[in-house]
């Protein structure tokens, strides 16, 4: 069974922090994980967000998951771009002066969460 979490609270909000710590939890004990960020999930990926020393930088243990554990980081690209994230693609096309997309996330239309909702799949929401 794959399990999908669906992300839509802004990194400051605490369900944020525990998706995170679910997504570590099942990813160490070799679940099938798959993640979408969508609405104000997507501010997650501004590489421009700054953290102060006392909080945590979740963007970047999303990235240390992606590039320890293959945990791929799609971002509705429509929510994204409403909360003022963007790739040099989207920016060109949109007219925007310049991009803050951080790597290794990524701009995927709406359609990607519906190809990764199959019938073996549990959604959960944070």
């Amino acid at each position: 069974m794959t399990t999908l979490l669906l992300i839509t609270k802004s990194p400051h909000d605490k369900r944020h922090i525990q998706a995170l710590d679910f997504a570590k939890h099942a990813l160490a004990q070799g679940d099938d994980l798959r993640v979408f960020f969508y609405g104000d999930g997507a501010y997650i990926a501004n590489r421009l967000m700054w953290q102060t020393a006392d909080v945590p930088n979740l963007a970047d243990e999303w990235v240390a998951l992606a590039n320890t554990q293959g945990l791929r980081l799609p971002v509705c690209v429509g929510t994204a771009l409403a909360r003022g994230v963007v790739d040099s693609e989207n920016a060109n096309r949109h007219g925007l002066d310049g991009e803050n997309l951080r790597s290794p996330f990524y701009l995927v239309g709406l359609s990607e969460l519906a190809l990764m909702l199959g019938d073996d799949t549990k959604l959960m929401q944070f």
